[in-house]
């Protein structure tokens, strides 16, 4: 009888743990919409990185190339690049709509015609485009054409925004790759670069400057789950 009474504490233990875990999940990872990333940061952080949007025409210039790819919610775009050698600087931001100088919240709001992406700085001596292309493809989800993961809306598709017609050839050649790869549809835009507005200070580096809401937002999304399905082996691994 106390093996009997043992086990059923310990029943309901699993299922008031298992409650609580999906009320705090349910509560903080509705989406990167939903989320309150000020909450907690000082006036001063709350700032735009800048005033003046980066010109991303694809003309020569001294300095590092640039990649741009947008693969939703973009505080969980920054990590990948950030790993790779060669990459020197990674930037949250907006680009595709005809909003000038938009925020968050208007981006947000999905009437920008803007997309969250990912600015990446990279010296083609030490890292190809086609690294950053594989990297990526391995961390979106190409056939969703409705947004990536538990973010929906246009503001949150996916897409690679070339700079070179070097680009554009690469980008494609690879998208029909992974069409191939994975027999199936991809929703994944090629477009041409426009202007590139970063995004205000609060989000870039999130996944470092907000470790745990990052990790509950991300695990809530359902990111890592939907990438293993996707890509098998060769879904990338975060902590």
């Amino acid at each position: 009888m106390a093996g009997f009474f043992h086990k059923k504490r310990r029943q309901l233990s699993s299922r008031l743990l298992a409650g609580l875990s999906v009320f705090v999940l349910s509560w903080t990872t509705l989406g990167c919409t939903s989320q309150n990333p000020t909450l907690g940061d000082t006036a001063s952080e709350i700032k735009a990185v800048s005033t003046k949007a980066v010109s991303t025409s694809g003309e020569a210039v001294e300095g590092p190339a640039i990649a741009i790819f947008a693969g939703g919610c973009f505080w969980c775009m920054e990590h990948p690049f950030d790993e790779l050698p060669g990459v020197s600087e990674t930037t949250s931001g907006y680009i595709g709509g005809t909003v000038e100088d938009p925020t968050y919240y208007q981006v947000s709001g999905g009437d920008t015609g803007h997309v969250e992406a990912m600015q990446v700085k990279y010296d083609p001596q030490q890292v190809s485009y086609d690294t950053l292309l594989e990297t990526f493809w391995h961390n979106i989800d190409p056939i969703d054409d409705q947004g990536q993961f538990c973010d929906e809306g246009e503001q949150y598709r996916s897409a690679i925004f070339y700079q070179t017609a070097e680009q554009q050839a690469q980008a494609e050649e690879s998208k029909e790759a992974i069409a191939q790869e994975l027999s199936q549809t991809i929703a994944t835009d090629i477009r041409p670069a426009e202007t590139f507005y970063p995004a205000e200070d609060y989000h870039q580096n999130y996944y470092q400057t907000h470790p745990v809401r990052y990790k509950v937002y991300r695990f809530g999304c359902g990111r890592d789950q939907r990438l293993s399905e996707l890509w098998g082996a060769d879904a990338p691994v975060h902590e």
